[in-house]
């Protein structure tokens, strides 16, 4: 695991410490921060503390001073000190009198957030030493202020004793944060969740605790979730176990989530701050709480390093439980291997001689797992410099020389007998006769190894072992610049040539390296470059030059550079024998020959500036100076251009090839029938004809004698190489036809018919007829079309519509192959029109012109009860009904008829037909009898005759006249002044009787009365009644001698006067006696009743007191004390009250009983006031569809006039818009509003003193 690295620098230099004070004392925490100008906020318990008489506060340029006075066990709290994002946490501890705290801490030093804190190391002490120590793991990098988890900070002190620097201070698994989780950032809650939260509590070693939280649910509509974690980051979840639990319970009477987190069986390394985090949607609570584990202090064998630094959960009992560090309790109850225990080798001291190469193989082979905690221990343990015993003074590190120098290795020997040996790299060096490269000196006890001539192989580790000691070093062999002695030349040749380039370096052997425009030329063993060195001279040869070659060639040493350039050109190119222009026929072989000088140049072939590759239909032969280009069998594609191109020279050689095929139409692949081609008219036909020869033949196209060109816009004929179309956008029946297809080109000619076959549906049929119309049916013919489209007609189709529709309906499914047709079951007098389509195997035609409008009619039922009515010495009046059964067709009249008695001959007595059912025969003989008969006639013809079943004597018969007066009229008619009088007397008599009428024994005035008569009736009509009009009628009703008499009794009423005197006969205590006289003008109408108001002198408000009274005196109690009152009464009739009332010429003082008092004089206040808004529009959100008011109060006097707008725009005589005004509260109803009702309404109010205006706005909304 790689080290925490440490994070970016703190405000403070200098940090607060935690003290210890006596209650009642003063404490003073210092802190010191890198610039003066920081801000810095001291807090106590996560709350800001403010300058007080308790606390100062103090600043001094960089130093800050926080100074508690009169310490009580309320201050034995966590303080904090914060500048930007540093934050640093302390204590202030309280004791008592007999100096022990008053409460426990489990709390460390102070720490900062911001800053790494470095991995607490075990003790370099033996192992038997280590007692209570183990490493622990920290995270790979350090989070922000925010989120980090700092690992614990282990006391500064060096002078502890090294049990003393571990224990709970440095004692945490992967992960975990330390018992206090130094500065974790404050966050504000944004919602209370937690009713009930954990609180800090200790444990002893192997004791059980539990922590519990509670939420309140009854504003939560499910389960809140809660999280328990161990520092800042490790989630207590997934570490359940033997060890931890977690629970819930939810009261449902209550209402409360109760979560139970309990710790079992408590290790020290439990030890630490907790969080409790509670999430609800969008609502967060989190606690701290603190566990204290306590242990009493146990002496504990040694512990081998071997299982101090193995890691958790490798077989051992505790595996995959709250403890990730390294190292396990030694405890009696746990079962531990034999071999585990008792460590049988001190691999301290194994590691602390071993090389580091070899820390990783002695970890394997003592079964250390934790390599990385052991070598961070290791690297802090401070090795014991053992003083050597062989060696009075050792070799240097390293030691350097140039190339070709010599070098002197020295060491002194403390015992100069001791037997010495030189190695290097490992190899002892051996000293011989002949060689000088090594020298071997004594100069009393230095021992000296002479190098002469240092080269590069030299540069090794050098060893020298002096009894079973040795001490090495290091040798460092500077290779000096080659430089170039002689440099490169220009060199200028020709392709296919060799060129060779040559220099000189200072040095033999030296390393060249050779370069092509920059870049390094390889070294390959199949390349045209060849790299020679001779001594000092080094050469580049590159056989078989080509124009690629041209370039600058450099030679590189250590200590030079030299450049040369190389120009590659082409020899001069003769052309022996050139490319000619061929034309070949298809099939035939094809040979393209040229010849160039020089012979052994290759070249390439091109097609159409293609390149062409060698096939085995295409070959490419090169002999010398001779070139070819074979084809064996010559095809279309092969016409074109042909280049032969020399390879390296800018010249070609060009041939033209031209492949000829005569013209052939392919139609057997088209598989038409005697090459008929069928198609329906209205449809496109695109004919494509294959066609072939080469060059493309020119194709003709001809209907006859007339060419078919290809710019025709519906026929057109298009060519193509290897084919020809022929078009017809929209086949027509003048499409049909021999078509002739010709085809021409330099090799020959060919030609060929088409015959084109338009096929079509069937013209339309002429308009049918129909023959005959009955009451739901009709017969109908029609005629062949007069074209059947080239196919046969297979049968028609018939549609009928109503005239006044235009949706045909299809009266027969299956084809009709008869030319007439009956269709039934038509709607009796609605008009239909039909229509016919004629049918082959192409398909329908398009419809007939419709028929003439028919109307399916029949005649009516015989008119009814035929009966005399009147008859006269001339003529004959006749009544009967309309027919029973009239139907679709109506009714248009009536056809009267007469015979004589005695003869078979109708006269037809009308010649116009009537509508009326009564007829008067006129001009018949008297005396004579005849039959009378009636016939009903519409648009279907005459109906059965209804005839009187016996002869009619035309004689003329007296009837004594008779009135018949309504039952309304029996009873004296009453009507209102102004009302319209309008009386229908019936009466009966033969002749016609004469009708007068009279009024109190006086003709009627037709000045002010209507009389109106008539045979049967006479109308009396009085446009505008008046009380004169009023009075009896008669009506007289005379036949020669013989008279009837009627008399109608006719009243016009009106309103009536007021009553005559009204007079106050008594007062006593609260009530007033009145008395009053009936009115001169009852309105002539019986006085049905009064009605008696009173009203104050003050106010002259008139309130009813009693209605529809009918006696003429009555007393009026419970009047106010004080008050003075005066009475008015109203007469009313039928027509309702008096249009004026009587009113009281003296007035009633309601005086108190045994005193006088007198009216004190009030002036009178003014009441006036203009208009004020007491209650302002409000702005209103409306729904579309529903309706909306908008409602405000107004204050004025005298009443205002209330004017509404919209958008400034008065609102008037709108229906949508329904206006209230009731005791000062204005009211605008909007009926059923929309989006655009919608803006700015406005009320005002206006009176003579002023005018006041208040506005809202109104949204409608879509619901």
């Amino acid at each position: 695991m790689p080290e925490p690295t440490k994070k970016s620098g703190s405000a403070f230099t200098k940090k607060p410490k935690s003290l210890h004070v006596c209650a009642g004392s003063t404490a003073e925490f210092t802190a010191e921060t890198a610039k003066p100008e920081v801000k810095v906020k001291w807090q106590k318990d996560g709350k800001d503390i403010q300058a007080s008489n308790k606390y100062i506060i103090k600043q001094d340029q960089t130093l800050h001073t926080l100074i508690i006075n009169d310490a009580s066990k309320e201050d034995d709290v966590v303080y904090s000190v914060i500048s930007g994002t540093s934050k640093v946490k302390f204590e202030m501890k309280i004791k008592g009198q007999d100096g022990k705290d008053e409460k426990p801490s489990s709390k460390p030093e102070a720490a900062e957030n911001n800053e790494s804190v470095p991995v607490s190391s075990p003790s370099p002490e033996p192992v038997g030493e280590l007692k209570d120590e183990a490493p622990f793991s920290t995270s790979d990098k350090e989070d922000d202020l925010a989120t980090s988890t700092p690992s614990p900070q282990p006391p500064s002190d060096d002078s502890l004793p090294e049990s003393a620097k571990g224990r709970k201070d440095s004692v945490w698994s992967l992960g975990e944060a330390p018992p206090d989780d130094i500065d974790k950032p404050e966050d504000t809650p944004r919602s209370t969740l937690l009713i009930e939260k954990p609180q800090s509590g200790s444990v002893t070693v192997g004791g059980d605790i539990t922590f519990i939280a509670k939420v309140e649910a009854k504003d939560l509509l499910r389960k809140p979730t809660i999280k328990w974690f161990k520092g800042k980051w490790m989630d207590l979840a997934s570490k359940t176990g033997k060890h931890l639990q977690l629970k819930e319970t939810f009261d449902r009477l209550t209402k409360v989530h109760t979560f139970v987190m309990s710790i079992i069986k408590a290790k020290d390394n439990y030890a630490g701050n907790y969080r409790c985090e509670v999430n609800y949607k969008d609502k967060f609570d989190s606690c701290s709480f603190d566990l204290e584990v306590k242990e009493v202090p146990e002496v504990s064998p040694s512990i081998d390093i071997r299982s101090a630094f193995k890691r958790s959960g490798e077989g051992q009992e505790d595996a995959g439980e709250l403890d990730f560090s390294g190292l396990l309790k030694h405890r009696a109850n746990r079962e531990v291997k034999q071999e585990e225990t008792v460590p049988e080798e001190d691999v301290w001291e194994i590691l602390k001689n071993a090389p580091p190469q070899e820390f990783e193989r002695i970890a394997f082979e003592y079964g250390i797992t934790d390599l990385r905690g052991m070598l961070k221990r290791l690297k802090r343990m401070k090795r014991e410099e053992k003083k050597s015993e062989a060696f009075a003074k050792k070799l240097e590190s390293a030691y350097q020389t140039d190339k070709g120098g010599k070098i002197k290795f020295v060491v002194e020997l403390a015992d100069p007998t001791v037997e010495l040996k030189w190695y290097k790299n490992g190899q002892e060096i051996r000293p011989t006769p002949n060689q000088k490269k090594y020298v071997f000196e004594h100069k009393g006890n230095q021992r000296i190894l002479v190098i002469n001539n240092c080269t590069m192989a030299d540069d090794a580790a050098y060893q020298v072992m002096a009894g079973d000691e040795k001490c090495s070093t290091e040798l460092f062999v500077k290779e000096l610049p080659v430089t170039i002695t002689k440099e490169l030349e220009a060199v200028k040749t020709t392709v296919n040539e060799r060129i060779e380039l040559d220099c000189e370096v200072s040095e033999e052997g030296a390393n060249v390296k050779w370069f092509k425009n920059g870049v390094e030329i390889p070294r390959e063993i199949r390349s045209r470059f060849r790299f020679k060195s001779d001594g000092m001279k080094h050469t580049l040869v590159i056989e078989d030059a080509k124009k690629e070659d041209t370039a600058v060639y450099s030679a590189m040493t250590t200590g030079g550079k030299s450049e040369a350039h190389v120009q590659v050109d082409l020899k001069p190119l003769k052309v022996l024998q050139d490319l000619t222009d061929q034309t070949v026929r298809l099939g035939k072989p094809l040979v393209l020959h040229c010849e160039i000088n020089p012979a052994n140049i290759p070249g390439r072939w091109y097609k159409n500036a293609q390149l062409i590759q060698g096939t085995d239909r295409v070959k490419i032969t090169h002999k010398g100076r001779s070139h070819k280009l074979e084809i064996e069998n010559a095809v279309v594609d092969d016409m074109g251009d042909y280049t032969f191109v020399p390879e390296g020279y800018s010249m070609s050689l060009n041939g033209k090839v031209h492949v000829i095929d005569p013209p052939k139409i392919h139609l057997d692949s088209l598989n038409y029938p005697e090459n008929t081609v069928t198609v329906t008219a209205g449809n496109k036909l695109r004919l494509e004809i294959p066609v072939t020869g080469q060059p493309a033949p020119k194709v003709v196209w001809m209907k006859g004698e007339r060419v078919i060109l290809d710019t025709g816009s519906r026929v057109r004929a298009e060519s193509f190489p290897d084919h020809s179309t022929f078009t017809i956008d929209v086949a027509e029946r003048e499409d049909t036809g021999m078509y002739k297809i010709v085809l021409q080109n330099e090799a020959g000619e060919d030609s060929a018919q088409i015959k084109i076959k338009v096929v079509d549906i069937p013209d339309p049929p002429q308009a049918p007829i129909v023959t005959e119309v009955g009451g739901d049916w009709c017969s109908m013919i029609w005629e062949t079309p007069l074209y059947d489209g080239g196919s046969p007609i297979l049968g028609y189709f018939i549609e009928r519509k109503k005239k006044q529709s235009s949706r045909w309906m299809r009266l027969n499914f299956d084809v009709c192959k008869e030319k007439a047709f009956e269709p039934k079951k038509m709607i009796e007098g609605v008009p239909y029109e039909v229509r016919v389509f004629a049918v082959n195997a192409i398909g329908i035609s398009k419809p007939s012109e419709p028929s003439k409008a028919f109307v399916p009619l029949a005649v009516t039922s015989e008119p009814s009860m035929l009966v005399v009515d009147e008859v006269t010495d001339s003529t004959v009046t006749m009544k009967w009904r309309p027919p029973e059964h009239i139907g679709a067709a109506g009714l248009d009249g009536y056809v009267i008829e007469y015979c004589f008695e005695g003869k078979d001959e109708w006269i037809v007595s009308n010649q116009e037909l009537i509508e009326k059912t009564k007829y008067t025969i006129p001009g018949l003989p008297s005396g004579e009898k005849i039959f009378v008969r009636v016939k009903a006639i519409n648009a279907a013809g005459a109906s059965a005759p209804r005839m009187h079943p016996h002869p009619i004597l035309v004689k003329e018969v007296i009837e004594r006249p008779k009135i018949r007066i309504p039952r309304h009229l029996h009873q004296t008619y009453i009507r209102r002044v102004g009302e319209v009088v309008n009386l229908l007397i019936p009466f009966q008599g033969k002749p016609r009787p004469k009708v007068s009428w009279m009024t109190n024994g006086q003709p009627v005035d037709p000045t002010q009365v209507n009389i109106r008569n008539s045979e049967t009736d006479s109308i009396l009509f009085i446009r505008k009644a008046d009380r004169k009009h009023s009075g009896k009628y008669e009506l007289t009703v005379k036949v020669e001698n013989h008279e009837d008499k009627a008399t109608i009794d006719i009243q016009v009423v009106d309103r009536p006067g007021p009553p005559e005197v009204v007079k106050i006969k008594d007062i006593w205590g609260e009530n007033v006696a009145l008395e009053w006289t009936p009115p001169k003008d009852n309105g002539n109408a019986e006085i049905t009743g009064y009605t008696i108001q009173k009203a104050d002198k003050k106010t002259m408000e008139w309130f009813t007191i009693i209605e529809h009274y009918h006696r003429k005196s009555t007393t009026v109690s419970e009047l106010v004390i004080g008050n003075e009152y005066f009475f008015r009464v109203f007469s009313e009739n039928m027509c309702g009250l008096s249009e004026e009332a009587r009113v009281t010429k003296d007035s009633a003082m309601i005086v108190k009983e045994g005193s006088n008092y007198k009216n004190p004089d009030y002036q009178e206040y003014d009441f006036t006031e203009p208009p004020k808004f007491t209650h302002p529009l409000v702005t209103t959100i409306a729904v579309s569809g529903y309706n909306a008011t908008l409602n405000c109060s107004v204050r004025a006097n005298p009443r205002p006039k209330v004017i509404w707008m919209k958008n400034k725009i008065v609102i008037d005589n709108d229906p949508r818009y329904r206006m209230f005004s009731n005791q000062g509260v204005c009211t605008l109803e909007i009926r059923k509003p929309c989006p655009f009702d919608g803006g700015t309404y406005s009320c005002k109010a206006i009176n003579d003193l002023g005018e006041a205006q208040v506005d809202c706005k109104l949204e409608v909304k879509v619901a």
